[in-house]
């Protein structure tokens, strides 16, 4: 039996056959290619950040990683000036960042500016406890 568009069967892959994670990567290579952001930021298991980072190499795409755990990194990629930033500035778990750090990474993101102000400005009210979740930038 067929499963409805965009749902991810059992064995973790797409319905073309590649693992979710190299599906997602060639959506958010379309948008980052027609500048609907600049840079993205993809949480991924060490295994499947080879096969994603071999495929940015391939493009020509500029990339950090960063060890999240034993098993899992973040890999960003994107504009040149935006991976040279966060090689400066992510050089912590996300969950520790600065409020003025969180900020610049969540609009580089594309996350809403609006939404990254009132972010901001708790996390700079609360000295920056309580107002992060897991390393999760929001």
């Amino acid at each position: 039996m067929d499963q409805p568009a965009g749902v991810m069967p059992h064995d973790g892959l797409a319905h073309d056959g590649l693992a979710m994670p190299v599906h997602l990567l060639g959506h958010h290579l379309y948008e980052y290619s027609k500048g609907v952001r600049p840079m993205v930021m993809m949480t991924l298991s060490t295994r499947d950040a080879d096969t994603v980072t071999r495929k940015l190499a391939e493009r020509f795409v500029d990339y950090h990683v960063q060890t999240v755990t034993e098993a899992k990194v973040n890999v960003f990629f994107g504009n040149p000036a935006c991976i040279a930033m966060v090689r400066s500035v992510v050089r912590k778990p996300l969950n520790q960042l600065t409020p003025e750090e969180d900020f610049i990474l969540g609009t580089l993101l594309g996350y809403d500016r609006e939404q990254q102000c009132r972010r901001f400005l708790a996390m700079a009210q609360a000295g920056r406890e309580g107002a992060g979740r897991d390393g999760a930038v929001s």
